[in-house]
């Protein structure tokens, strides 16, 4: 266990040192940019920082998307709804993913943008794949997939494969599903960017056939290429998998390796979707080893964890999560308000001042008329 949080902890340093030159790069453009621009670039740092540091990624979504809507920029707040949707997915909240995902397809086609259509077109099939709504998913992979086919852009049709793929996995389609990945991965190496997560479900498809081994291989090939990648919430999936793979095979002590290695990362990543899954192969690990004590023990945190993050808790930490959001675009506009208010305060009493300068000089005008009519009146007596 200690060789591999050891190993764990080293490898979380390495990627942090790797990727923090471009993050820096990025902060500094972002001190010296100004509307598209800095929205584009916060964007990019959400990009940047989404696989190791979701929490710090989804508040440059947030700022991208608020600066946005301040410039007009329908593209960069496209752009920003779609990574907000990706921040969502992460977290378990699929409906909450899926708003954004359809607000930014919205604006990707306001703009007539393929690019950007297709991308949240991926996305939504992939929301709607979780959800079980098979018949919506595979009808946006497939337009998802045409478009970037059209375009020829290798890229992108390497991730619409292998979407595909987890489709046809989930149908229990497997040779189907087997195609899909092969071809995806087959095109990431020509395109020269070979591709974990295709390697990473042909794992899950064996292990959906309870051929452990085989599925144990290919989740060791995607978490190497995970790290040599820097995705670290790819590594964490491979981590969960193979400490699951492990368990089924009744092979306790790799298996809590994994599994502890996975638990470590997943607090890390704050990647709360992942822990009732490990937590739930812990507690098997443990029943298996007649540690009954330390299997209830653990089946409890499942529960809880499990609630946190698909029960009413999570909901209400999302609905949390939007009024705090609310509360502070409420207070920048109250603020706004408040400048706005001092200005028309002073142009009040400006207004107020001259009134009071106007009567005073009607009351002494007034005044004086008076005088002059007494004194006249006196004279002619």
């Amino acid at each position: 266990m200690r060789r591999i949080l050891v190993i764990s902890l080293w490898w979380a340093f390495s990627f942090a040192q790797a990727q923090q030159p471009v993050v820096d790069s990025l902060t500094r453009v972002l001190e010296a940019s100004e509307g598209e621009q800095k929205v584009k670039v916060l964007n990019e740092l959400f990009r940047a920082t989404q696989s190791q540091d979701p929490v710090t990624a989804i508040g440059y979504a947030r700022q991208a998307a608020n600066l946005a809507r301040e410039v007009n920029d329908t593209k960069g707040l496209a752009a920003a709804y779609n990574n907000l949707g990706v921040a969502y997915r992460t977290q378990g909240a699929l409906d909450k993913a899926l708003e954004y995902y359809l607000q930014a397809l919205d604006g990707y086609r306001q703009i007539e943008n393929p690019e950007g259509i297709a991308a949240t077109q991926n996305n939504i099939g992939t929301i709607y794949s979780l959800k079980k709504d098979f018949s919506r998913a595979v009808e946006y992979f497939e337009q998802s997939y045409e478009i970037f086919k059209t375009a020829n852009d290798t890229a992108r049709m390497v991730g619409a494969l292998n979407n595909l793929g987890n489709l046809h996995n989930d149908l229990r389609l497997y040779d189907q599903a087997e195609k899909y990945y092969d071809e995806s991965f087959a095109l990431s190496v020509q395109h020269g960017k070979p591709l974990a997560d295709a390697v990473n479900n042909m794992g899950n498809l064996y292990f959906r056939q309870e051929k452990y081994q085989r599925a144990a291989e290919f989740y060791k090939k995607a978490l190497e290429l995970a790290r040599q990648d820097n995705n670290r919430l790819l590594a964490l999936s491979s981590l969960a998998s193979l400490g699951e793979v492990f368990t089924k095979a009744r092979q306790p002590r790799p298996a809590q390796l994994y599994l502890d290695s996975a638990l470590t990362l997943c607090h890390e990543l704050q990647a709360l979707m992942m822990e009732p899954a490990i937590l739930r192969s812990m507690a098997t690990n443990y029943a298996n080893q007649n540690k009954m004590a330390e299997a209830y023990a653990t089946m409890q945190q499942y529960d809880a964890s499990r609630e946190k993050v698909f029960g009413e808790e999570s909901t209400a930490r999302i609905a949390q999560m939007e009024i705090a959001l609310s509360i502070r675009d409420r207070e920048e506009a109250f603020e706004a308000l408040q400048k706005d208010d001092q200005i028309k305060t002073l142009q009040l009493r400006n207004t107020r001042l001259g009134i009071v300068v106007g009567v005073l000089l009607v009351l002494s005008a007034a005044a004086g008329i008076n005088l002059f009519l007494s004194k006249r009146k006196t004279a002619n007596l």
